[in-house]
């Protein structure tokens, strides 16, 4: 959550910095966009409105025939709606409108297509989303014609629609018509299908001949030969249901023992009084001889004797009566075959005859239900068909105008608050969106980030904008920090004290890069260094004007003349600082830095003095700069904020690279804190530490003062060697 709330903060805090640096291009923007937006206006017609509110009926697109809602339109509303606001605005309306005004010969036109053009390019139509209401509005430099124009569309639009309904209608009409002849052909032809079936199925009137049954449309239909069938067939099940009876009761016998019949006689269920009587005699006489043999008596005695006869003599008649039931039964079963065979040939015969006559039956039917069925069509299509040639006659308006358009006093185009804000908000957003484009574009050096990231090298200080040589200031200026703070990264970034030769290089011209190096040997200075300022810029110096001494003795006179070090040197105000002036201006400046006599010269100077400034020419472009690279120990880089492409720095550091010099890092000058916020904690404490603050102040600016004012006199003359450590510098 916090970084992303950083995050956000930094995002708002860069679009808010390009804002500020772009604010005078946002600002002029802004001013071209709405003075533009207010002259178009200005040199607008003044056009007045006619608005006529109406709204769109719902009807029905055309005749639906078997729609009992066909009340409502054609379609979703919506898309109706649209249908009819697009129907407003074609050629088949306007036109009309176009004649009855005689706009052609009004407006001078060469013909109705460009009068149709210049109609529509003023015509707006629109709808209500919520609501059936539409909107016509025609504007035009005349009122009265605005309006006159306006309440045309409207009627055309009506007239139109009427006439394209009835057109429509006069057509469905006429297919209903040829659908109902054709529906009566048809019909007739299912008349006589159904005639010609009924006489083949014997039907007279609605009744069947013989069978009594009623005829109606859709009902199922049966005759006297299919109950004859059905009657037949349930005699036929009747006698197969008796055979297999008889049959399991002969089977049954034949596998029976004669004592196992008598036991089961009861079981039979012969319908022969004697046979039952003698069957309970047996049983009864068979349970007195089991008493009596369980009594005790044997089987010789009398009375045992005699009802084993007695049991003998009805065991005979029991399997008498027997035979003769299962005679009976194979004279039944034989008959009852012969009559199932019998049965079923006759409902074979049936069968066929019941087939025949229920193809004819439904053949007849569907014919009847097919005439009801046209019949029906035909009653809904004619009842349609009369509604709507009745509804012919009472034509229904397509739209109710509720508002007619009347003229206006006042113009309603060109809206000038509406256009005076667009004019504004574009204006704005293009200057915004010009500023962004361009930051984008803008491939210089914006921040330290970019310097260390594409170059490499450290940032050694941020000079602010504005800043003129410190020695001519007087008092405290907040703005030496940046020099001491370049001072103090300079010793800590120098491997040695012997490397004590810093040479100064710039890609082009403009970047301050003698300007800083007049400020940092004053500052150098001002810190107990004894500096030596060397002047190298031999095709344009200008490091003399910041001490308001002369340039035509000085370097190029020392390296080309046999003279000495002490002849050229000059005494600045400022304690503990001697310049070099350039001198007279040579042919052939890349020449004499790239001498001898110049590296004895370095290497002269770096033992007289505790640090030696070069300053140089730009580095693109002339080759002094690189020499002198390659003589210094240290090669510091100026950058101007915002000026320079980073491909181009780049390519100032690889040039000092390939001349063997050592980059120690950049200083990023005349940086705009009022625009580039993020800047300004580097400067942000040297107003709060002044002397001149009540808070921190204290007497040394004075005693710097006094200091300074003592040294003015010394200006413009010959170096004398000033003491350092028990010695002279010469």
């Amino acid at each position: 959550m916090n970084d992303s709330g950083s995050d956000l903060q930094r995002h708002a805090t860069d679009t808010w910095q390009v804002i500020r640096n772009r604010f005078g291009l946002i600002v002029l923007s802004f001013i071209l966009v709405f003075a533009a937006a207010a002259i178009l206006t200005y040199i607008m017609p003044r056009k007045y409105r006619g608005r006529v509110e109406m709204v769109i009926e719902r009807q029905p697109n055309a005749v639906r025939v078997f729609d009992r809602n066909s009340d409502a339109p054609g379609g979703f509303w919506p898309e109706y709606i649209k249908t009819q606001i697009e129907t407003i605005s074609k050629p088949e309306t306007l036109y009309p409108v176009i004649d009855s005004l005689k706009l052609q010969k009004a407006w001078e036109l060469p013909s109705r297509q460009v009068a149709l053009g210049r109609l529509r390019s003023s015509l707006d139509v629109q709808g209500s989303l919520r609501s059936d209401f539409v909107t016509i509005e025609y504007y035009d430099q005349d009122p009265k014609l605005a309006a006159d124009i306006a309440n045309a569309v409207a009627e055309s639009y009506k007239t139109q629609h009427i006439k394209v309904t009835g057109e429509q209608k006069r057509k469905s009409l006429d297919i209903i018509s040829e659908q109902i002849a054709d529906q009566e052909a048809k019909r007739r032809s299912a008349q006589e299908r159904e005639l010609e079936a009924k006489k083949k199925a014997g039907i007279v009137g609605d009744w069947i001949v013989g069978g009594g049954s009623t005829l109606q449309a859709g009902a199922e239909i049966r005759g006297d030969k299919e109950q004859t069938f059905m009657s037949r067939e349930q005699m036929l099940l009747s006698a197969e249901r008796e055979l297999r009876q008889l049959e399991s009761e002969q089977e049954l016998i034949n596998k029976l023992s004669p004592d196992e019949l008598i036991s089961r006689a009861a079981a039979l269920k012969l319908d022969n009084p004697s046979f039952i009587n003698n069957v309970t005699k047996y049983q009864d006489v068979v349970v007195q001889r089991d008493g009596l043999t369980s009594n005790g008596l044997g089987r010789k005695h009398p009375m045992v004797a005699g009802l084993e006869s007695q049991i003998e003599t009805l065991r005979g008649f029991i399997l008498e009566a027997a035979k003769e039931h299962v005679a009976g039964l194979e004279g039944r079963l034989a008959t009852t075959k012969k009559t199932l065979e019998s049965l079923r040939t006759d409902s074979a015969d049936a069968k066929t005859e019941v087939m025949n006559m229920s193809a004819l039956y439904k053949e007849y039917k569907s014919a009847k239900d097919e005439v009801a069925l046209f019949d029906a069509t035909i009653v809904q299509m004619r009842q349609k068909f009369f509604d709507e040639d009745a509804g012919m006659k009472l034509i229904k308006f397509p739209a109710t105008v509720y508002a007619t358009a009347e003229p206006e006093s006042r113009p309603s185009k060109p809206n000038i608050p509406l256009n005076l804000a667009l004019g504004g908000v574009l204006g704005l957003m293009f200057g915004v969106g010009l500023a962004f484009f361009l930051e984008y574009m803008d491939t210089s050096v914006k921040s330290l980030d970019d310097v260390e990231k594409f170059l490499g090298v450290p940032v050694l200080a941020v000079v602010p904008k504005g800043v003129g040589i410190l020695h001519r200031s007087s008092g405290f200026n907040p703005d030496a920090e940046a020099y001491r703070i370049l001072r103090t990264n300079i010793e800590f970034h120098r491997k040695t004290p012997d490397a004590n030769c810093l040479t100064v290089v710039s890609g082009g011209a403009g970047e301050g890069k003698s300007t800083t190096m007049a400020n940092l040997a004053y500052i150098c200075a001002q810190g107990g260094y004894n500096v030596l300022l060397i002047d190298a810029d031999l095709r344009r110096p200008s490091m003399h004007r910041h001490f308001d001494v002369s340039h035509t003795h000085g370097l190029s006179n020392y390296l080309t003349q046999n003279i000495r070090l002490e002849d050229v040197v000059v005494r600045t105000p400022v304690e503990n600082l001697y310049f070099l002036p350039s001198g007279l201006l040579p042919a052939d400046s890349a020449g004499i830095l790239n001498s001898q006599r110049m590296v004895d010269l370095i290497a002269d100077v770096k033992s007289r003095f505790d640090l030696v400034l070069i300053d140089s020419p730009p580095i693109l472009g002339v080759s002094d700069a690189s020499v002198l690279a390659n003589e210094a120990d240290l090669t510091m880089i100026v950058v101007q904020h915002r000026k320079l492409p980073r491909h181009m720095l780049l390519r100032v550091k690889q040039t000092v690279e390939n001349v063997g010099g050592k980059v120690i890092g950049v200083v990023l000058n005349n940086v705009d804190l009022a625009s580039d916020a993020q800047y300004s904690y580097y400067t942000s404490y040297y107003t709060y530490y002044s002397p001149n603050n009540p808070v921190s102040g204290d007497a040394k600016p004075s005693r710097r003062k006094k200091r300074k004012q003592a040294a003015v006199a010394d200006v413009g003359a010959p170096m004398q060697p000033p003491p350092q450590q028990g010695g002279d510098v010469f």
